[in-house]
């Protein structure tokens, strides 16, 4: 695979942060420019960065040094020196929508952490392994915005990250009805425990946002193109709780599901044991050997001892079982920084570029 050079657009933020140290030694991807606010531009990523390092390894060497460029008046200047940027703002959507769509038209393309255009029907949603044929859309959303090169791809939220891939091998079964409680770290949150004392000791069952795109956007992800445009699925009806728990990273879901044609628990465990997609076909650089882990203990999987498994970029699943209510319930769980933001993101890149988009 040929070498690409990429930037980091927003690159100060806990997720920014994030993309440095998984792209620091990434084999195909060099980071040639890092991009903030207008408070941090001017300075070393180093100096921009501060006290506010939230990683656990320290700030990459290669980067340290590098001037931080403004993320809104430097975007012909990136798109010059990039092909293609990942980005991670801190801004109000609108913001967002219009700074993405200003380095496509610049014909940068983008690959998107932020929920901005998640909702737009001709930008992909992807989950590597689950819609990779979305990226098709790419063709109509360059002819809407004019480009040759340039397009906006997104990851979806982090918090349905561990529970609609297990369900995904199971779709052809008709899944008619899903709840998902999800259980959610604070760097979520862009925090630790050092900023956000009130989180010790503590349970917050309202995360502003989280419910409806845990409801709606595996309905794109299972969605469908007609046109120029993608069409979501209208099955199956899922209803959500996201609770924010003590916890520095890992999101776990207790999932409730059921079907028009139920299942047996060996078939659903034999799908998940098998299941593979396109990355794992490609041997892209991010993706987990195994995407989904069945775990047989009652007490697994845990977060402190699961969320990092393959590089915390596959899926640990638990607890599958009978239910009273529902046909089958179960416990899953996924590294949301990891396989939920950059690590998801970082994976889509290569995809995209396995593709030929980024060429």
């Amino acid at each position: 695979m040929k070498q690409y050079k990429v930037g980091i657009i927003g690159a100060t933020g806990m997720v920014g942060q994030r993309f440095a140290t998984l792209l620091e030694n990434h084999p195909w991807f060099q980071v040639t420019a890092l991009a903030a606010s207008a408070r941090s531009a001017g300075k070393t990523y180093r100096e921009a960065v501060g006290k506010r390092w939230l990683m656990s390894s320290p700030i990459p060497e290669k980067m340290a040094d590098m001037i931080v460029l403004n993320a809104d008046t430097d975007v012909e200047k990136i798109a010059s020196m990039v092909d293609f940027v990942f980005c991670a703002v801190d801004m109000k959507k609108e913001e967002i929508k219009a700074l993405e769509e200003a380095y496509a038209k610049a014909e940068c393309p983008v690959v998107s952490n932020n929920s901005a255009h998640r909702g737009t029907p001709d930008v992909p949603m992807v989950v590597p392994e689950l819609n990779p044929e979305h990226t098709e859309i790419i063709t109509a959303q360059r002819k809407r915005l004019g480009t040759k090169r340039g397009f906006i791809a997104v990851k979806s939220n982090c918090s349905l990250q561990s529970y609609v891939p297990a369900l995904h091998p199971l779709m052809d079964f008709g899944v008619t009805k899903v709840l998902a409680c999800t259980y959610q770290a604070i760097s979520g949150a862009g925090k630790n425990f050092e900023s956000w004392p009130e989180m010790i000791d503590n349970v917050i069952p309202y995360i502003g946002g989280e419910e409806e795109k845990s409801e709606q956007e595996p309905m794109k992800i299972w969605g469908h193109i007609e046109g120029d445009k993608i069409v979501n699925a209208t099955s199956p009806s899922i209803t959500s709780q996201c609770i924010r728990v003590p916890v520095t990273d890992g999101h776990i879901a207790a999932v409730f599901a059921s079907f028009e044609k139920k299942p047996e628990i060996e078939e659903i465990l034999n799908r998940w044991k098998n299941f593979a997609g396109v990355p794992q076909q490609l041997q892209l650089p991010s993706a987990p050997k195994q995407f989904l882990h069945y775990f047989e203990e009652n007490d697994r999987p845990q977060t402190k001892l699961d969320r990092n498994l393959e590089g915390g970029m596959a899926v640990s699943v638990g607890r599958l079982r009978p239910d009273t209510q529902y046909d089958i319930k179960f416990v899953c769980l996924s590294h949301n920084t990891l396989r939920g933001a950059a690590g998801g993101a970082v994976l889509l890149g290569e995809l995209l570029c396995a593709q030929g988009y980024m060429d």
